[in-house]
């Protein structure tokens, strides 16, 4: 029988808000809270991500951006030790996505495991370490600047291209 109290130490945010739309901000990382016994974490969730203001509003009701906050809210109330992320920023705006990198950067360097999955080679460029994957194999890992010193490339998304065989010239 697997062991699902490790479940309690993962945070998982899916491409697409995973919510209960007719439910309010609160309401919902309220839930992810109970089901993951960590009840007190609520307030910080919504401050970490700039929703405490709007709590009170119903998902369906936000915008796409708000949305993707309060997904996040729900993966982070617990304060994982394992947080994935599948595209965390899409849909937010310029300002908060820098702050939500600085806040992930500060949470890896507390101890927190974060992996994110992105297509966006600019959000891969600000992870510590990567693995390009292509029809679901590894092609590359390495930290962002050994991947283009590897390709011989500037930036990343013409680095995965050459490590992939097209290289576009």
């Amino acid at each position: 029988m697997p062991d699902v109290g490790v479940l309690r130490h993962i945070g998982y945010m899916t491409q697409q808000a995973a919510l209960y739309p007719s439910l309010s901000v609160d309401e919902n990382v309220r839930f992810f809270a109970a089901i993951n016994g960590a009840e007190e974490g609520v307030k910080d969730a919504l401050e970490l991500v700039r929703l405490y203001d709007r709590r009170g509003s119903v998902v369906s009701t936000l915008s796409g951006g708000m949305r993707q906050r309060c997904s996040l809210a729900c993966a982070l109330v617990h304060r994982p030790q394992l947080l994935l992320l599948d595209e965390p920023t899409v849909g937010v705006d310029p300002e908060l996505r820098v702050q939500f990198w600085e806040d992930f950067r500060r949470m890896a360097a507390s101890g927190t495991t974060i992996i994110v999955s992105s297509h966006v080679m600019d959000e891969a460029d600000r992870c510590q370490r990567l693995g390009l994957i292509q029809y679901g194999r590894l092609i590359d890992d390495g930290t962002p600047s050994e991947i283009r010193a590897k390709a011989g490339t500037q930036n990343l998304e013409e680095a995965f291209l050459a490590l992939a065989g097209r290289r576009t010239e």
